[in-house]
C-alpha cells in the first residue's frame, strides 16, 4: 500500500485505482509539467517506483495509478538523498540503471557538521519559515543557544536544525528563541502545542512540523494526547 501511495503522489491515479481513491488525481509528474521536480531521498523509493520512474525519465511517459491512457511529459528532475546510492546497488535496492540516468550533473554537498559557518544563516532562514507556518514572531536566538547549535554534531544534518528551530519557535514565549533541547526531550510538547494551536487539525499541523500523517497519529498514541 506503501508503493501504490509513493506511485499515486509521483503519477497520480484514475478514481476507483484503489481504496479511498475517490476521484482522479494528477501526479506530481504531470503537474510538473515543462517544469522542474524536485526529487528529495531519491535512495527510499521502493524498487518498484523505481522502474516507473525510470521509465518516465527514459521515455518521458507514464500512466497514472489504475489508468492505460500514457502521459507525456517534459521534466527536468532534480534528485538528492543522503544515502549511498553505490551501496544501495551493490545490495540490489537501488537500479543501477536510473543511478547512472539521474546522475548527470552531481554536486556533493559537505555535511552540516562540516560547514558549521553556514548555521547562523541557516538559523535564520528557518526562524523567518516557522514564524511564517506558526504565525509567531520570533526575532531571534539567545547568544548562547546559537553556541550550541555551532558545537552540536548535527548528526541529522540540515533537516535536524530545522526540526529543533520549528519546535523552539512553537515553545518560546516573548520574541526570543531560547528554548532549544535535543528532539526526543521536547518532542511530545511540540506536537501537543501544535495539536492545540490548530485545534486538532492534523492536516496543518503535519504540515507545521513536517510529519506524515501516519508518524503523527503514531506519536499521539504514543504519548496518549488527547483533545481538551
Amino acid at each position: 500500500m506503501v508503493e501504490t501511495l509513493l506511485e499515486s503522489e509521483l503519477f497520480g491515479h484514475e478514481k476507483g485505482a484503489f481504496t479511498g481513491a475517490a476521484y482522479l488525481k494528477k501526479g506530481r509528474f504531470e503537474l510538473a509539467n515543462e517544469g522542474t521536480i524536485f526529487l528529495d531521498e531519491i535512495g527510499d523509493i521502493p524498487l518498484a517506483v523505481q522502474t516507473k520512474l525510470l521509465r518516465v525519465l527514459q521515455e518521458r511517459t507514464f500512466e497514472r495509478v489504475g489508468g492505460e491512457k500514457s502521459i507525456n511529459v517534459d521534466v527536468r528532475v532534480i534528485a538528492a538523498t543522503s544515502r549511498n546510492l553505490n551501496e544501495l546497488i551493490r545490495e540490489n535496492l537501488f537500479r543501477e540503471d536510473l543511478y547512472y540516468r539521474l546522475k548527470v550533473f552531481t554536486i556533493d554537498l559537505p555535511s552540516l557538521r562540516e560547514r558549521k559557518e553556514d548555521i547562523p544563516l541557516l538559523v535564520e532562514w528557518f526562524l523567518n519559515k516557522a514564524n511564517k507556518s506558526l504565525h509567531r514572531h520570533i526575532k531571534k536566538i539567545d547568544p548562547q543557544v546559537m553556541d550550541i547549535l555551532l558545537s552540536y554534531n548535527w548528526k541529522g544534518n540540515v533537516r535536524e536544525l530545522e526540526n529543533i528551530l520549528t519546535r523552539a519557535v512553537l515553545l518560546a514565549r516573548g520574541k526570543e528563541g531560547y528554548k532549544i533541547k535535543p528532539l526526543n526531550e521536547v518532542e511530545m510538547d511540540a506536537i501537543a502545542s501544535a495539536l492545540e494551536m490548530f485545534n486538532w487539525n492534523k492536516g496543518e499541523v503535519c504540515r507545521a512540523l513536517g510529519l506524515t500523517r501516519p508518524r503523527l497519529d503514531r506519536k499521539i498514541r504514543k504519548y496518549k494526547l488527547k483533545p481538551e
